[in-house]
């Protein structure tokens, strides 16, 4: 039986043991993010962050259309809330969105067929894995519309994915790049036929599935903490700290051996 509550713009199936599929789902805009479901992330991500059963996420757009065309403005900001106090408090909650992704323990493997513009792009970069259609097509769309061309996390994570100069072409143009481009940079890590998108995610999310799931938590922290890190010495004490904990672990499921 499936836990999760029910969410109006976006839909979630178990299809696996430990794996969660999470489907944006306004295909009729072509998914892009409102308020009710920027709600609705907000609220899954949240709930995710002391969820021992699941185990990864797989992160997708419902249609054939795309991924995420990003921000639909005149529902996340309408004339009404065209004040400064409104303004910074949602968009405040649009940062959350990508930092809860981060934060909590799951793995995310998206994937990404057509558009993945602005806010979309914003949930790629957020995610652990990215898998791609040959149609996929990446743009911080932001400064397209009259803002900046740094939001939702992009200017933290597209430096750190695919290097400062390149990050700045991708942030100050706000051109698009296709997937060939996205795989020649590092960006994703697999490319594969549209129809093949949800065999070569799960594909993925079951070698994780099968590994330890402290291990996986902790791969994720020391991850996180130490793309930050300026000193090899803070590096070296989370993993310190990682593989101590999970030596201890092992030892009280039985495990004497590493692998065994």
């Amino acid at each position: 039986m499936n836990k999760f509550k029910s969410y109006e713009t976006i839909d979630l199936e178990v299809v696996e043991p430990g794996i969660l599929v999470v489907s944006l789902n306004r295909p009729q805009r072509l998914n892009a993010l409102n308020l009710a479901m920027m709600d609705d992330l907000l609220d899954l991500w949240t709930s995710l962050r002391e969820d021992l059963e699941t185990r990864v996420i797989i992160l997708k757009g419902a249609g054939e259309k795309g991924f995420c065309g990003g921000v639909d403005i005149k529902e996340i900001f309408p004339d009404e809330m065209l004040n400064a106090p409104d303004l910074y408090h949602w968009q405040t909650r649009l940062g959350e969105l990508e930092y809860l992704m981060r934060k909590i323990p799951q793995p995310i493997i998206c994937l990404v067929h057509g558009a993945a513009t602005g806010a979309g792009f914003s949930f790629a970069l957020a995610s652990d894995i990215r898998i791609i259609a040959p149609d996929a097509r990446f743009s911080a769309y932001y400064v397209n519309v009259g803002l900046g061309g740094a939001d939702m996390g992009s200017s933290y994570f597209l430096p750190r994915l695919i290097g400062a100069g390149r990050a700045y072409d991708m942030l100050l143009t706000g051109r698009f790049m296709d997937a060939e481009e996205a795989m020649h940079l590092g960006l994703v890590s697999q490319c594969v036929e549209r129809d093949e998108l949800m065999n070569k995610g799960l594909e993925t999310a079951r070698m994780i599935v099968e590994k330890d799931p402290l291990a996986v938590r902790l791969t994720k922290e020391a991850i996180n903490q130490n793309m930050d890190s300026s000193s090899m010495e803070r590096v070296l004490t989370i993993e310190n700290r990682n593989q101590s904990l999970m030596f201890m672990h092992n030892l009280s499921q039985g495990k004497y051996f590493i692998g065994k």
